[in-house]
């Protein structure tokens, strides 16, 4: 009998062409999918949106500032309505098992894509059975009147009205991210459009080559991008929802990065000649979603009563491991017109007279948490389920894999449930549409469920305003309004914590949480 050798993480073991440089990556999660438009969670961002996909503009790394992607240039017609893009030449999709292409990216490509979530009777807008959350959640439908080809080279947005914020959208994965018009054609000719989620083609740095489900996602480097060959010839995504597992395999060389690390966990990264933690105060919140919709969480006075409940200080120590600081506004810090003057609630004493004059009467509500994550939900879960108690409210803690947490509470199956949001595009519009007005309710971005049409009127003015100035004093009043109404609980503004093994270099944390392997190389 031969004895075979059997590498130390066998699942991550490759049979790949001698001298090859691989990176293998832990993530926290599996991702909900590869058609990245339908969904908004970081960890499907990271495996298609900044791997698979290219978006029209891109973020200088480590930055907020938009640079040139798929299109090299951009110009903006005086009264903000119109927005031409000039497209980059020569840029080749991936040729897959499934897809070979016989042209290169044109702006028949960009239209496909960008019409396909914006026009509802484009034969491949049903296709997302997820729908379009962030499409909806940024009201992009009701402010993209038409995209027309203006030669193959050239494409024109005409929008509804000044949108400040819109070349910054037009780098993000889940709003800009460019589909092959082609591959789509080939599909649809077979019926078969829904493989866009599982066979996914784009023009970005990584080819998807297989995914084995909650296990690992493969690709290989794009030997024509446009942007330079990566210096990585394998990019390997190890889903380890364990934290302790994902400690383990960085400390063996199995991972040489470990994303979204938990904050308890970068202890045992002190005084390691192997691995470095890196740490960044991201434009990133974490906050509670009371169902504004529901019985009690529907009225002001208890939202604020779980607010005052809320012993911060404890929470930070216990489920940050001291990593992270108690918020009052919903934008971070880092983010532009943050409003330091709102202060952190606490007072037990006060959230149970408030309790008490809702007419609470005893009803255990839904506490919603996932499992695995950059936190311990259960334990986070639990901490709040014991300051609530104190105050009278009895909560049950339910936890749920990341996608149906998503899912359910999109619907607004919850009572209350706690979430990260990270910026997607430097601006206070990202947090604010996404998550707080009342499309987003309908679009499933809006946790909270919180409809407030005095904040939406702020939120609009704020887009459809160029001036900095102007638009700061209008974020400023929308922070202090949902800070009064208790639109959401903000709960602390998180370290973002990267692992990453010293052979490692070129890798550049992200504002937005984002990871971006285009640029990295392996000693």
């Amino acid at each position: 009998m031969k004895l075979l050798h059997a590498c130390t993480l066998s699942a991550l073991c490759l049979a790949t062409q001698a001298h090859a440089v691989n990176l293998t990556v832990c993530t926290e999660a599996s991702p909900d999918g590869f058609d990245i438009v339908q969904y908004e969670s970081a960890v499907t961002n990271d495996a298609a949106g900044l791997t698979i996909y290219d978006q029209l503009l891109l973020f200088k790394p480590g930055t907020t500032e938009v640079i040139p992607g798929l299109a090299e240039k951009w110009e903006v017609s005086a009264d903000g309505l119109n927005y031409t893009f000039h497209l980059r030449k020569g840029v080749k999709f991936h040729t897959t098992p499934w897809f070979k292409p016989t042209r290169d990216f044109n702006a028949d490509d960009v239209l496909w894509s960008i019409n396909r979530v914006n026009d509802k009777n484009h034969p491949a807008h049903g296709v997302a059975k997820n729908g379009y959350v962030y499409w909806e959640g940024m009201g992009m439908s009701g402010l993209i009147k038409s995209v027309a080809k203006v030669d193959d080279y050239t494409v024109r947005f005409t929008l509804t009205r000044p949108e400040a914020p819109f070349i910054a959208d037009m780098a993000m994965s889940a709003l800009a991210s460019i589909y092959s018009a082609e591959y789509a054609a080939q599909l649809q000719k077979t019926r078969q459009l829904e493989a866009i989620n599982t066979q996914p083609v784009g023009t970005g740095p990584f080819v998807f080559k297989s995914y084995q489900k909650d296990a690992i996602i493969r690709y290989t480097a794009n030997p024509s991008y446009w942007g330079g060959v990566p210096k990585i010839d394998n990019l390997i995504f190890a889903v380890t929802l364990d934290p302790s597992v994902r400690v383990q395999r960085l400390k063996a060389g199995e991972c040489l990065v470990g994303t979204n690390m938990r904050a308890e966990t970068a202890a045992a990264f002190d005084g390691d000649k192997n691995v470095q933690m890196m740490r960044m105060n991201a434009l990133l919140t974490a906050y509670i979603a009371p169902n504004a919709k529901h019985k009690f969480t529907s009225d002001k006075r208890f939202r604020q009563a779980l607010w005052l409940a809320l012993d911060k200080k404890t929470y930070i120590q216990s489920v940050y491991g001291g990593n992270a600081t108690p918020a009052a506004s919903f934008l971070p810090p880092g983010m532009w017109s943050f409003d330091k003057s709102l202060a952190n609630q606490y007072d037990p004493e006060k959230a149970k007279a408030l309790v008490k004059a809702v007419g609470y009467d005893g009803t255990e509500l839904s506490l919603f948490t996932r499992v695995g994550g950059s936190i311990d939900g259960k334990r986070a879960g639990e901490l709040m389920q014991a300051d609530w108690a104190k105050v009278g409210i009895k909560v049950k803690v339910q936890m749920m894999e990341w996608g149906e947490l998503l899912k359910r509470t999109g619907k607004g199956d919850h009572d209350i449930t706690f979430l990260n949001w990270a910026g997607d595009n430097g601006d206070p519009d990202n947090f604010f549409t996404p998550n707080l007005v009342c499309d987003a309710v309908e679009g499933g971005g809006n946790k909270s469920q919180w409809c407030n049409k005095q904040f939406d009127a702020l939120v609009d003015e704020a887009r459809k305003t160029s001036d900095p100035k102007k638009r700061t004093e209008l974020y400023l009043k929308a922070q202090k309004l949902v800070y009064d109404e208790v639109g959401t609980i903000p709960a602390v503004f998180p370290e973002y914590m990267t692992a990453v093994n010293r052979r490692v270099s070129g890798f550049v944390q992200s504002p937005f949480t984002n990871n971006d392997f285009r640029r990295v190389s392996v000693k």
